[in-house]
């Protein structure tokens, strides 16, 4: 009797366990639209490469003002809603990272590339390519906002 009460408890915790489906996110259309996004959810990017430079500079203080000034126009951009994200790498390579441009032409990336003091001076350049990815992207700002307790370009 205590083994048939335990092959029944058996099979109610198994039937309770394959019985549990995982729910499917419901399809937001005024999201999507929002977004930009396409019926994958996707939608067109730029994005680039950030490579070393011609002109290194060897005067550190100088380095560190044309820093914050490339993070400053970096913080500008994403807050105009033009690059969803942007970050460095962390080893030592001549990619020193990456910026992912709201826009969908490398002429549109190009001008924007154009504004960054660290371009100006030769201390970055940019390789840009076409890029699809998730439209989700377009809300990393706002909720980077939420996590950050210090932004890099106070």
């Amino acid at each position: 009797m205590k083994k048939l009460t335990l092959l029944i408890t058996f099979i109610f915790i198994g039937i309770a366990c394959f019985a549990q489906k995982p729910t499917k996110p419901v399809y937001d259309a005024a999201l999507a639209k929002k977004l930009g996004a396409d019926k994958f959810g996707m939608k067109r990017y730029v994005m680039a490469f950030l490579k070393e430079g011609p002109n290194r500079l060897k005067d550190s203080a100088a380095r560190m003002e044309l820093q914050m000034a490339h993070l400053k126009n970096i913080s500008k951009l994403a807050d105009e809603g033009k690059l969803v994200v942007a970050g460095p790498f962390l080893d030592d390579q001549s990619i020193k990272g990456i910026f992912i441009f709201n826009v969908t032409t490398l002429e549109e990336a190009k001008t924007l590339t154009e504004t960054d003091p660290a371009i100006k001076a030769g201390a970055l350049i940019m390789e840009l390519h076409p890029f699809y990815c998730s439209a989700a992207l377009m809300e990393v700002v706002k909720i980077h906002h939420t996590l950050e307790s210090e932004n890099f370009s106070d």
